[in-house]
């Protein structure tokens, strides 16, 4: 096992919502598998863009869930070893054609002009991307708490949000159990 190297810098210690807060109309659509083609696509542009400096480049959030309704926005993460060294992850993708949203402790945030596809940035081992693909597979495993969710999410969409973050704060609860129970269950399931 190697050690991690530390960061280069410190990291920001503040939240830097590039634009400001903006409110957009959310709804949901159904599952359009789709979805798994056009990752496949930014997945491919991502790691030409970074080259080794993704270590890792997973299809997450409710577009990555067959089945699961969702707003038809692409989640995507990308692990690299030092969030702090943007040098090799921020400009590359800015040059690949993605745009600054969020800077803040530990993630940022770049997405498409037409804000379809989300690219969160983590560190390797960070326990954000850990929880991101607890959560996928215990969605892709179990239809019942993919079904909660669902049910959580068409809850919530209908009502009036000052911005996407406030409606995501909303299912806080229910995710934390989704993924509590996951831990709770151990390893993975193969997908039902």
């Amino acid at each position: 096992m190697t050690t991690p190297r530390p960061p280069r810098r410190p990291d920001v210690t503040t939240v830097e919502i590039v634009g400001g807060i903006e409110k957009r109309d959310l709804f949901l659509v159904d599952h359009d598998p789709a979805w798994a083609g056009r990752f496949t696509e930014h997945e491919r542009r991502i790691r030409d863009a970074l080259g080794p400096a993704a270590v890792q480049v997973e299809h997450i959030g409710s577009t990555s869930v067959p089945g699961l309704a969702a707003k038809p926005i692409l989640d995507v993460l990308v692990t690299v070893e030092d969030i702090t060294a943007e040098e090799d992850y921020l400009a590359p993708l800015l040059a690949a054609g993605y745009v600054l949203r969020v800077r803040e402790p530990a993630h940022r945030l770049v997405r498409t002009p037409g804000r379809d596809v989300h690219v969160h940035v983590l560190e390797v081992g960070a326990p954000a991307a850990e929880d991101y693909l607890l959560f996928r597979d215990r969605l892709r495993s179990h239809p019942d708490e993919r079904e909660l969710y669902e049910q959580t999410k068409r809850d919530l969409v209908d009502q009036d949000w000052s911005d996407m973050n406030a409606y995501a704060d909303a299912k806080t609860d229910v995710i934390a159990g989704i993924k509590d129970r996951a831990r709770s269950a151990g390893a993975p399931e193969e997908p039902a």
